[in-house]
C-alpha cells in the first residue's frame, strides 16, 4: 500500500529502528503463535513498513503463524468447526459478543497487557465487552461507499446502490450484517432490530437489488474498483481511504441516512495452545510506537490518542480517518443478534444471494421436470424391451 509520503516513512522508520538497532535479538523460545487475522490489516514490510510480526519476533523470541479471514462469519465457522487452532482472533465488536455469549473466548489476564493503559477511555468498557475482560480494541472505522469518478459524478445516498444506470457495476458486501445494513438505513431501521417484519423487508430491498449486483465480494472490491471493472461498492472506511490515496479517481463518502459503526478487537480463544504469548503480542500491538507505524500502513483508526503522534497530521485530520461529530452521530454499532433472529438472517441472507424463494422454487421446479422426464423415458424403455423379448 502506498505510504503518504517518503519522508514521513523513512522519519518513522529511524524513530523506531533507531533504539532497536543497538537491541539483541531475543533468543527463540520455541513457540509458535496461530494469529488469524482480517486480509490486508496488518504492516508487513511493504511499501517501506514495519513488518510487525517480524519485529515482534526480534524482540521476543516469538514466532508467528499469520493467517487471514475475510469475514465475521467465516472466523466464526472455522471456531464453530472445532478443528482451528488459533491464539490470537480479530473479530468485530458484534462477533465478540457472540463469542463471548457462547463460552469460545478466554479472560484476559490484563497484568500480561500493561499497554492497555493506551486504550482511550471510549474504547473501554463497551456494552459488547463490559470490562473489556475478553478483548481488546485494534482498530475502528465506519463503513462509506467508494465511487468511480470517471462515471459517477457525486453520491450521497445508499440510493446509488440501487441506481440502474450503474447496473453491472455495483458491488456489494458478501456478509449479511453489512449488506443488510446498508438496506436498513435505506428503511430507517434499528440495525439490530429483532422484529422479523423487519429484516424481511430490508430483505426484500436486497432481493431488488440483486440484478443490478455483478458480484457479492469482500477484499476483491480493491482489484474491481481500481482497475475500473466496478464502479461503485460500499466498503470500510479504512480500505476507502488507501483506494483514494491510490488512485485519481476513486472516491469515497459516508451516505446522509447513516452507517455502520464498527470496533475490530484482539481476542484469545479458549481453546489456545499459548495464551501467556498471545498476551504478549496483544500487548505488542497496544504500543504507541508499533500501533502507530501499523495503522500508517493499514489505513484505519487507531483507538490510542498517544499513537497518533507518529501519524501524519494529514491523517489525524483526515475524516475517512477520524470523522467528524457529526458523521459519528449518524451512526450505529451492531450488537449479537438473538438466536432466532440470527437464523432467520442467515436464512434471508441465502435467500438474496439465490435471488428469493421464487427463484428458488423455479429452479426445483426444473429439477423435478427433468427427473419426472429421465424417469419417463427409463419406463418407455423398459417396456420396450419387453415387447420386444416377447
Amino acid at each position: 500500500m502506498k505510504k503518504l509520503s517518503l519522508f514521513l516513512t523513512l522519519a518513522l522508520f529511524f524513530v523506531l529502528a533507531a533504539p532497536a538497532a543497538y537491541a539483541q535479538d531475543a533468543p527463540d523460545r520455541g513457540v509458535t503463535l496461530n494469529v488469524y487475522n482480517w486480509g490486508e490489516y496488518i504492516a508487513n514490510g511493504t511499501d517501506g513498513s514495519m513488518d510487525v510480526n517480524a519485529e515482534f519476533t526480534r524482540r521476543t523470541g516469538i514466532r508467528v503463524n499469520y493467517t487471514t479471514f475475510d469475514s465475521n462469519e467465516s472466523l466464526y465457522s472455522k471456531l464453530a468447526g472445532g478443528g482451528a487452532d488459533y491464539d490470537v482472533i480479530f473479530p468485530s465488536e458484534y462477533m465478540v459478543s457472540r463469542l463471548i455469549n457462547e463460552g469460545r473466548l478466554a479472560e484476559l489476564d490484563f497484568a500480561n497487557i500493561p499497554n492497555f493503559q493506551y486504550i482511550d477511555p471510549q474504547f473501554r468498557d463497551p456494552n459488547y465487552d463490559p470490562g473489556n475482560r475478553y478483548s481488546v480494541p485494534y482498530t475502528w472505522g465506519v463503513v462509506g461507499i467508494f465511487y468511480n469518478t470517471d462515471y459517477i459524478e457525486e453520491v450521497t445516498s445508499w440510493q446509488s446502490l440501487w441506481d440502474s444506470q450503474y447496473a453491472g457495476k455495483i458491488l456489494m458486501f458478501d456478509n449479511p450484517r453489512d449488506s443488510f445494513a446498508i438496506a436498513q438505513f435505506m428503511l430507517g431501521q434499528d440495525v439490530n432490530t429483532t422484529d422479523p417484519a423487519d429484516w424481511r423487508a430490508a430483505a426484500d430491498l436486497l432481493k431488488g437489488q440483486k440484478p443490478l449486483v455483478q458480484a457479492y465480494v469482500m477484499d476483491q472490491i480493491f482489484d474491481k474498483m481500481e482497475n475500473g471493472e466496478a464502479w461503485i461498492a460500499p466498503y470500510y472506511a479504512g480500505d476507502a481511504a488507501i483506494l483514494v490515496d491510490n488512485s485519481d479517481n476513486i472516491a469515497f463518502a459516508v451516505p446522509e441516512e447513516g452507517t455502520n459503526f464498527f470496533v475490530d478487537c484482539a481476542c484469545i480463544p479458549i481453546t489456545a495452545s499459548h495464551k501467556r504469548e498471545a498476551e504478549e503480542y496483544i500487548n505488542f500491538l497496544c504500543d504507541p510506537e508499533i500501533s502507530g507505524a501499523n495503522m500508517d500502513y493499514v489505513g484505519y483508526s487507531t483507538p490510542e490518542t498517544a499513537a497518533r503522534e507518529y501519524l501524519s497530521p494529514e491523517v489525524v485530520e483526515s475524516p475517512l480517518h477520524y470523522p467528524s461529530e457529526e458523521t459519528l452521530s449518524r451512526t450505529q454499532a451492531f450488537v449479537n443478534l438473538p438466536e432466532d433472529a440470527a437464523k432467520l438472517v442467515d436464512q434471508l441472507w441465502a435467500e438474496v444471494k439465490m435471488g428469493g424463494p421464487g427463484e428458488s422454487a423455479v429452479l426445483i421446479a426444473i429439477i423435478l421436470g427433468f427427473l419426472a422426464a429421465y424417469l419417463a423415458i427409463i419406463a418407455y424403455k423398459r417396456r420396450k424391451r419387453r415387447r420386444e423379448l416377447r
